[in-house]
């Protein structure tokens, strides 16, 4: 059984769930809090291709994916001037703002109908919609245009987004950015996950789950709490049964 992909649970009737898959069918293991996961991590290799809810798989040592099967959005590294043989993106987008805890900023681009869907992706603590064009190119160029102009980035370390679990915004950070922008609508998500202090960064799949944060899983284990990107699980195989390592238990002990 392997780790093939992953769901964040971002839209409102889906959860969050690891996709596994056994000789070309699907499953999903739910992530849902208080599930209880026991897995073992064998060995990792690419994680193939889902077509149409059969697993394609491939034993290529490249992970999660080999070259072969590495579908890398395109449309993530356009700035404007597309990189597809022919535009599609011709549907209204929008521009935002996110924040990471504590006062991590970036500005985004998305054609969701729904922009507190692609925000929830990301794990965002915050966000806010400063913009809606008529389609992807001039999204793309409003996006480039400010991040050459702002501090703000297109894109957040996961590792930065875990380093801020458990703290809030900070809110005048927030406002003051949001005073340069013509802001439509403003977000504030919650993901009930009950942190006082970050999780420690770890890759494992046992233990009791607390809930998700886009991509970041949290779990429960050994008297500590864990962060596991779930990108970092694709392409391994699960046997059953928890691993018996040793974990960190807490952040105190690193010194």
């Amino acid at each position: 059984m392997q780790v093939v992909d992953y769901r964040t649970g971002a839209r409102a009737d889906a959860e969050p769930a690891l996709v596994l898959a056994s000789q070309g069918e699907l499953e999903r293991e739910p992530l849902t809090p208080g599930r209880e996961l026991a897995y073992t991590l064998g060995e990792r290799h690419c994680a193939g291709a889902i077509d149409d809810e059969e697993h394609l798989p491939c034993v290529a040592p490249a992970a999660p994916y080999c070259e072969l099967h590495d579908s890398t959005w395109v449309c993530a590294k356009c700035t404007g001037t597309c990189l597809k043989r022919e535009m599609d993106c011709h549907t209204d987008h929008v521009i935002y703002l996110a924040a990471f805890a504590p006062a991590t900023f970036k500005v985004g681009v998305t054609g969701r109908s729904d922009p507190a869907i692609r925000l929830r992706e990301q794990g965002a603590d915050r966000g806010a919609v400063v913009g809606r064009v008529a389609d992807g190119r001039i999204a793309r160029e409003l996006e480039a245009e400010i991040a050459a102009t702002t501090p703000l980035p297109d894109s957040v370390r996961v590792a930065t987004k875990v380093e801020g679990m458990g703290l809030g915004v900070d809110e005048r950070a927030w406002e003051r950015l949001l005073e340069g922008f013509d802001v439509e609508t403003t977000y504030d998500f919650e993901y009930g996950l009950g942190l006082d202090t970050a999780p420690i960064p770890d890759t494992f799949a046992a233990g009791t789950v607390l809930g998700t944060k886009g991509r970041v899983l949290v779990v429960e284990r050994s008297g500590g709490r864990f962060a596991v990107d779930m990108r970092s699980l694709v392409g391994y195989e699960l046997e059953p049964g928890a691993e018996t390592r040793a974990l960190q238990s807490n952040l105190g002990s690193f010194g």
